[in-house]
């Protein structure tokens, strides 16, 4: 197969985008669609996913990225998928979907409070085995189901993934990897399949797990209805994937033991490479399965960076906006060539929005810009949208020490992928923050390139994984470090100017940007 193409279709928080590459890791073409998760307003905290609306924003960047490419749907050799994890979706005896949603769903508060009472050890006990905390798992989320939606609960025949409900719809077929299956806290981490038994320590049914397959297996081909709907042929080949992060590290070609990556999207992932199957004593970090056999991922979280930045264009930068529409350009490319401007440390402003992750007691501070004083010269629109920048990079620095606390291991550079990678600014703010050389792959989409490198293996277009990565990954600039002491001092200052802004929120004068479930202020 000399002119193979693979696409991707990889469903994130924030949009779901198709992307096909050719056989050398070439990106020939991307699609998006933003799509947004509402709050039931019953139900403070939900995160509903809309699988008929978002099936059909699906269909338009397969349709889409076709179309744009012009390459035949019968050219289309695979397709494998990827999405954000911990989003679930339940289904019924006659395989229709009756609930769903998406990965940070908060609402079941009071279901951790009754999972605690069976025991005030048991979720640190599941974390040990599982590498999953109450935080983002399906067990709270199953056992609000189960009270609050009884009727539902009796009905659900099978749970799965979103990465497995796009390979459902367009085949029928529905099968959970471990990559994505072990965020729902119910996987043993040795197995790398379901653990039945944990269900029924927390009070839930053992019957509704589908069948376990490794990434980059072949699980199905597309159906009669699946074309129709798609625009892709019947009969493509559909290969399982795995979770965005898993398979982005595989699209960057962080494939080997203590590598790591900061992926930079709607959440920013750091996501560090072992092959010790051990977790965090503290419970404070999160591991889970690789994409990889033989591996698992220490991954550390901060919330919402790229959806701020989202919120901040929208909110403040109109103009800009509409000068790129005018020019034909990313309007945040001439926010970052205005955010150039400000000096390193933002004059001294600090920007907080994300914590540095307690996986077992997560919960982060409301949104707050501190320390600016009234001089449009120094402290105007850009001097803000830096600052969320520079806030995105020293919450990640956290979590790289964190993670090099609970492995005895540090990285010895950083790749960074994803959406803020296309900036020019920031992986030169990241480089300096961190301390580290700074590698921005040429393909930007790392996690669709994860899932097409998945979607050639399971045809047999590829061999060993860890070898294609390596091979097909090409490094587009390095950055290094030029102004690490004056964010040595910004660290120190955010973290000190974090714990007050924690403690007004757990005082209830102040709002949570977000709690896990069961942690809110009071």
């Amino acid at each position: 197969m000399t002119d193979a193409n693979l696409m991707a279709i990889d469903a994130g928080t924030g949009s779901v985008r198709a992307v096909v590459f050719d056989q050398e890791g070439n990106q020939l073409g991307c699609v998006q669609r933003e799509w947004f998760h509402r709050e039931d307003p019953r139900y403070p905290g939900s995160m509903d996913f809309d699988w008929n609306t978002n099936w059909g924003l699906v269909c338009e960047c397969v349709r889409g990225v076709l179309s744009e490419t012009g390459i035949p749907p019968a050219k289309i050799a695979a397709v494998s998928t990827t999405c954000m994890r911990e989003g679930i979706v339940l289904y019924d005896a006659g395989g229709d979907e009756i609930w769903a949603c998406a990965n940070v769903d908060a609402r079941s508060g009071d279901e951790v409070a009754e999972l605690k009472r069976i025991s005030s050890g048991l979720e640190r006990d599941l974390y040990l085995e599982s590498g999953q905390t109450f935080a983002l798992g399906a067990l709270p989320r199953l056992l609000w189901v189960k009270n609050k939606l009884p009727g539902v609960y009796k009905k659900i025949a099978r749970l799965g993934m979103f990465n497995d409900w796009l390979i459902y719809r367009l085949s029928g077929v529905l099968a959970v990897e471990p990559s994505n299956g072990s965020t729902t806290g119910l996987f043993n981490l040795a197995t790398r399949s379901w653990d039945k038994t944990i269900a029924k320590r927390c009070g839930l049914r053992d019957d509704i797990f589908p069948d376990t397959v490794e990434c980059g297996t072949l699980v199905a081909k597309v159906s009669p209805r699946g074309a129709r709907e798609s625009g892709l042929a019947e009969g493509t080949p559909l290969v399982a994937g795995g979770g965005d992060c898993q398979l982005g590290t595989i699209g960057v070609g962080v494939v080997d033991k203590a590598e790591a990556v900061v992926f930079g999207g709607s959440f920013w992932q750091y996501e560090f490479n072992t092959a010790s199957g051990a977790t965090s004593p503290k419970c404070d970090v999160r591991v889970n399965c690789h994409a990889l056999p033989g591996f698992l991922q220490y991954e550390a979280l901060a919330f919402n960076p790229g959806l701020v930045m989202r919120w901040y264009r929208d909110a403040f930068c109109q103009e800009e906006k509409r000068l790129a529409a005018e020019r034909g350009i990313d309007p945040y490319a001439l926010l970052d060539d205005q955010a150039r401007k400000v000096p390193p440390g933002c004059n001294g402003m600090i920007c907080s929005f994300s914590d540095v992750m307690n996986y077992i007691n997560w919960k982060h501070a409301a949104p707050s810009f501190l320390n600016f004083a009234l001089d449009p010269e120094k402290f105007n629109k850009y001097t803000f949208y830096r600052a969320v920048m520079e806030n995105a990079a020293l919450v990640t620095l956290g979590h790289i020490r964190l993670v090099s606390e609970a492995t005895g291991e540090t990285p010895q550079k950083i790749t960074f992928a994803g959406g803020a990678a296309k900036s020019r600014l920031w992986p030169q703010i990241v480089a300096d923050v961190f301390n580290l050389s700074v590698e921005v792959p040429r393909v930007k989409e790392a996690t669709a390139l994860g899932a097409a490198i998945m979607a050639g293996k399971g045809i047999g277009l590829y061999g060993d994984i860890r070898e294609t990565a390596r091979r097909i990954v090409k490094i587009e600039k390095t950055y290094t470090p030029a102004a690490h002491e004056v964010y040595a001092e910004s660290y120190a200052a955010w973290k000190a100017a974090y714990k007050s802004q924690l403690d007004l929120a757990d005082r209830g004068i102040t709002k949570h940007m977000w709690a896990a479930p069961g942690l809110g202020g009071k």
